[in-house]
């Protein structure tokens, strides 16, 4: 008898955790939690890949400044831009903050446009063209720019999936139960749609 009592006690306790946690698991904390660790993800390969480009900036300076006459304003604009990168904080609440990631955005988009025209302008020196060195970035900076805009899709795609479930009935229960909003995301435009195009 005592038996089949601590067995109901259990049975009824069971029961009890088990009714508790169905509002947790019904009303989506888990999957604001899954969807939370997927924009950090790939937020965090946002910035890798954008860092590794930033890196491969003073290699391509230093080779275009052996060219003679290059022009200067072009190489200063590249210069000034890295320092506006480098200067844009970027923490964990980026991700949170619309005006935070506008200027993470900006100042990534004024490097890239910094960086195309110095590669246009690159068109007219023969010898850094014929540049091993020259030609070996160019290819680096191609790849690290078909990177960046992969890397960014799949940001933009797990912003997305949170932002259903963050906005979405019942899971938004379970988001304001963690305290998470809808989150911004890159607005990008037509031109970002595509990388800068790299002649060699």
């Amino acid at each position: 008898m005592a038996l089949s009592g601590r067995l109901a006690r259990s049975f009824m306790l069971v029961s009890f955790v088990t009714a508790g946690l169905s509002p947790l698991t019904g009303c989506g904390y888990n999957e604001v939690v899954e969807r939370d660790e997927d924009v950090k993800a790939n937020w965090a390969e946002v910035q890798n890949q954008y860092k590794r480009r930033a890196d491969l900036v003073p290699s391509l300076v230093k080779i275009v400044q052996g060219a003679a006459s290059f022009e200067q304003e072009t190489l200063k604009q590249v210069v000034e831009a890295r320092a506006s990168v480098a200067g844009v904080k970027v923490d964990a609440s980026t991700i949170d903050d619309p005006q935070k990631l506008a200027a993470f955005e900006a100042a990534q988009a004024k490097l890239s446009g910094a960086l195309s025209r110095l590669l246009v302008v690159s068109e007219n020196y023969p010898d850094l063209k014929a540049s091993g060195a020259f030609r070996d970035l160019q290819a680096q900076l191609e790849g690290t720019e078909n990177r960046i805009a992969v890397a960014r899709g799949r940001y933009i795609a797990a912003v997305a999936e949170y932002n259903k479930v963050v906005l979405r009935f019942p899971s938004s229960i379970g988001a304001s139960m963690r305290n998470k909003h809808e989150r911004p995301t890159f607005a990008g435009s037509a031109a970002d749609e595509k990388p800068p195009e790299i002649k060699f």
